[in-house]
């Protein structure tokens, strides 16, 4: 069978998934709307101010707006966070003190939280140099939670469970909310004053509900992933239990301040329609993300997510097994990103990681991999995250080129 008759095969045999995707985008965008209708959202709320921005309105309501449309007590949604990474560190540094423990329950964390935590890099000012204790739970062979060793891990001074809902750069099934409702159940049985932590960047809008809606405490997340629809210039989030998230946003801007100061730089109107956006756009990614599972399943590659299978975040991973492969499949996808399809990636050394990366990202937000992109460390076994997609379609284009690419570099 050719590339074109295989993906046309595809799209035939994935038509009932992409009806089942749309379903819940149109839960998903209900949930959204009634948020909006609830705080009285109108044109004025676009407006901004400048300076420490005090009493900024519109920034105020879209807090309340996140929140309600996450099944949170409070929200902080602000342009001041660099990045996802950034948001993640700020709750980190709000919750825990010196002689705290921190449990990760998922196994090791994403490559730029190793620097927040300790584990890499020195005098920087990491959760280790304030003696904050960190402990991680393996997974079990098969990349799943080790659920008999949670039974038992939380200790009396773990303060925080971090729960990385997306697989990052690891060869494991993202988690479920089914699996973070359990996962918050069984600590909360050992401790119940612990902070069930959720990194929820890759995974807003994937379900009917969030991480928030079963239990969790606090959780962030990046605003040019998911949530900001392709169209937020920069920042991210944190949502939970109110005093938790005026903590998080207390190491933000500065004790005393909190969640009441921040210039929006008229960034709000693209801050509420990123919101409203941002179901379809995630609708579309997953329509993307089963596509390439498909594809590259019946070409004899292993994927994770497995074909077929509900998804669990925007990430589809593609083991390729070679440097070249993997150069050439990134080579591709950039060829037909809507900016910079000139462009040739090359790997390269990136702040925060480990590892050499090569990526392809022709994004209109830099950064935000939301237009359909692909990255992945150069390490074995040489594995390929593919992130986003706008449309459905454009990931149909683009993949015809990548099968193509990755044939060649056999």
């Amino acid at each position: 069978m050719d590339d074109l008759s295989l993906l046309k095969a595809a799209e035939t045999a994935l038509l009932p998934i992409f009806s089942e995707i749309d379903t819940q985008v149109k839960q998903n965008l209900k949930k959204v709307l009634e948020a909006f209708r609830s705080y009285r959202v109108g044109v004025h709320h676009f407006s901004s101010v400048s300076g420490y921005g005090h009493d900024d309105l519109g920034r105020e309501t879209l807090d309340k707006v996140f929140a309600r449309a996450m099944g949170a007590e409070a929200a902080a949604v602000r342009v001041q966070f660099v990045s996802g990474t950034h948001a993640i560190a700020c709750a980190l540094f709000g919750v825990l003190r010196p002689g705290d423990e921190m449990l990760a329950v998922a196994g090791a964390p994403y490559d730029t939280l190793e620097e927040v935590i300790g584990l890499r890099g020195i005098a920087q000012g990491s959760l280790a140099e304030f003696n904050i204790k960190y402990r991680e739970l393996a997974l079990t062979k098969r990349g799943t939670i080790d659920w008999q060793a949670l039974n038992t891990a939380v200790k009396d001074n773990t303060r925080l469970v971090l729960i990385q809902r997306s697989c990052g750069y690891s060869w494991r099934q993202s988690l479920s909310i089914e699996e973070i409702e359990k996962i918050i159940y069984v600590v909360k049985q050992q401790n119940p004053n612990t902070v069930c932590f959720v990194d929820n960047c890759y995974g807003e809008f994937i379900e009917d509900r969030e991480p928030t809606d079963v239990g969790a405490d606090l959780m962030a997340g990046s605003l040019i992933k998911n949530p900001g629809g392709t169209i937020v210039t920069a920042g991210g989030y944190i949502a939970g239990k109110e005093e938790l998230v005026e903590a998080a946003a207390c190491r933000l801007t500065a004790p005393g301040i909190g969640s009441s100061g921040g210039a929006t730089f008229d960034q709000n109107r693209l801050l509420f329609q990123g919101l409203f956006l941002a179901p379809q756009m995630v609708g579309e990614a997953m329509k993307g993300s089963h596509l390439i599972a498909y594809v590259f399943d019946k070409l004899g590659y292993p994927v994770n997510p497995p074909p077929l299978v509900p998804r669990r975040d925007v990430i589809q991973a593609i083991q390729l097994g070679s440097p070249e492969k993997l150069i050439a499949f990134c080579r591709a996808i950039q060829r037909y990103s809507p900016v910079g399809s000139y462009l040739d990636p090359v790997p390269a050394e990136m702040p925060g990681y480990e590892s050499q990366l090569v990526m392809a990202g022709g994004t209109f937000i830099d950064g935000s991999t939301s237009e359909f992109s692909a990255d992945g460390p150069l390490r074995e076994p040489y594995i390929v995250f593919c992130q986003g997609g706008t449309h459905w379609t454009h990931v149909a284009i683009a993949l015809e080129s990548a099968i193509e690419a990755v044939g060649k570099a056999d």
